[in-house]
């Protein structure tokens, strides 16, 4: 998850820079650096029914050597892709080629296999499981942003070396994946017959369950508008003057008050703080999943997150405000990306067959989030950008949205309590089955035993 989502997580550090200092001054447009991290999702999220399949078949061997490839060497090209890395000298063609194909299709090999892994050997405790998991993305959002900004700040260092030695932290982290990424042995496998069949990626009785049909729409939804506040965070804070982005770090000494001036916070800082809050919001909400159910705690949290781009974010003001506003966002956005996995497998029930069922399905839902994942960012940009950044329309976009997405997510909640409540009474009424056929059964071997004696 590191490698995986954990990069999108940084992404809008990266595009802040596009904007502010690498791209020609020409070629700077919210709506085109959201289409870089766009892309980026939608490969990720688009081969996730791909990827799905092959891991319940057994081949995440080869899905972790071959995702680190592709990542190792899309990041490293992304060093070389903007002349010597100075001002204006990025191409924006490069850069979505290697940071946004590249890199997410090395990326996507990662997505589903992390969190499908910790399903495998976890039972009782599987959301808490996937959530510790899904943490590695908010880390890997706070490293990234803050590795990226510190050596940028380096003497003599420019784009070019600050992402090679942010692509040698990606190399070491993929090779501990390969080293350790092992599923359950004991989790049973789907063999496949013939690879090329439409049957093989797509389980058609998934959209015969009304919980799984709701909980697609939900994180289509989710998607449309979730990386909205992600990608723009920093430009909001920057043009309403609560973020500076005139200057960097120029050490690891941080120094408080001189981050937070004229009431103004270095914009990176937002995006940082935002990942390592999500990390609370990811392992707590696990835990509250495996207590009340995965599909409920979802339902509640995205609520909750929609209400917070719809109702604060609007009236953000000062600089306290704003930290308060990414402390909670985080926290809250933690526990909604974290929990897919989580829920698809809530839905599946307990039945073994079933939850063997699980890598594909949880593919299934990503893939069909992919086209809203590339949607929404390039339009959330343009609509900030057509209106003369007027942020508004990016909150009330996102809100709404997420709200789209608590409201599906609660009518899957309640379907899924009904198809577990049906599935206890035909469990119950086949035990009274069975009951009274043992009992006729041996009243007839008395009263045959008995008219023998006689």
């Amino acid at each position: 998850m590191f490698n995986s989502w954990g990069i999108v997580n940084a992404q809008g550090t990266y595009q802040s820079y596009y904007n502010q200092h690498l791209l020609p001054v020409g070629e700077r447009s919210l709506a085109w650096t959201n289409f870089l991290g766009a892309t980026q999702c939608f490969i990720v999220l688009g081969l996730s029914g791909v990827v799905g399949r092959i891991l319940d078949a057994g081949h995440i061997k080869w899905l972790i050597v071959i995702g680190s490839a592709l990542l190792i060497t899309s990041t490293f090209s992304l060093s070389a892709a903007c002349g010597n890395g100075g001002p204006g000298e990025g191409n924006y063609w490069y850069i979505w080629l290697a940071q946004s194909v590249g890199s997410g299709l090395g990326m996507s090999c990662f997505f589903v296999s992390s969190s499908w892994v910790a399903c495998t050997w976890f039972k009782k405790t599987k959301s808490f499981a996937v959530g510790f998991v899904a943490s590695g993305a908010a880390v890997a959002g706070l490293v990234y942003t803050m590795m990226f900004k510190f050596l940028l700040a380096g003497e003599g260092t420019n784009f070019n070396n600050a992402q090679r030695w942010t692509s040698v932290l990606t190399a070491l982290t993929c090779v501990v994946a390969l080293l350790c990424c092992r599923p359950n042995p004991k989790h049973p496998k789907r063999d496949v017959e013939k690879w090329l069949r439409l049957e093989t990626f797509i389980d058609m009785d998934a959209f015969k369950n009304r919980s799984f049909v709701f909980f697609l729409a939900a994180i289509s939804f989710l998607f449309l508008g979730f990386y909205v506040v992600f990608f723009n965070i920093e430009e909001w804070a920057a043009y309403r003057g609560l973020g500076r982005r005139d200057e960097i770090p120029g050490s690891f000494q941080v120094d408080i008050p001189n981050e937070v001036q004229n009431d103004a916070i270095r914009t990176f800082w937002l995006l940082a703080i935002m990942n390592i809050c999500s990390i609370l919001g990811r392992v707590s909400a696990g835990f509250f999943g495996d207590v009340f159910g995965a599909v409920k705690v979802h339902a509640v949290v995205t609520t909750i997150t929609s209400l917070l781009c719809l109702l604060l974010w609007p009236f953000v003001t000062v600089v306290n405000a704003t930290i308060a506003f990414v402390v909670i966002f985080g926290a809250f956005s933690g526990a909604v990306i974290g929990l897919p996995p989580a829920s698809i497998s809530d839905i599946l029930g307990k039945d073994p067959v079933e939850q063997a069922k699980l890598g594909q399905w949880v593919g299934m839902l990503y893939t069909a989030a992919a086209i809203p994942a590339m949607i929404g960012p390039p339009v959330a940009g343009y609509l900030i950008e057509v209106t003369g950044h007027n942020f508004l329309t990016i909150q009330l976009w996102s809100g709404f949205c997420l709200l789209m997405a608590a409201i599906c997510m609660a009518a899957a909640a309640m379907c899924t309590k009904e198809s577990q409540i049906l599935e206890r009474l035909r469990r119950a009424r086949r035990y009274s089955v069975a009951s009274l056929v043992n009992f006729a059964t041996r009243n007839n071997s008395k009263e045959t035993q008995a008219t023998a004696d006689v």
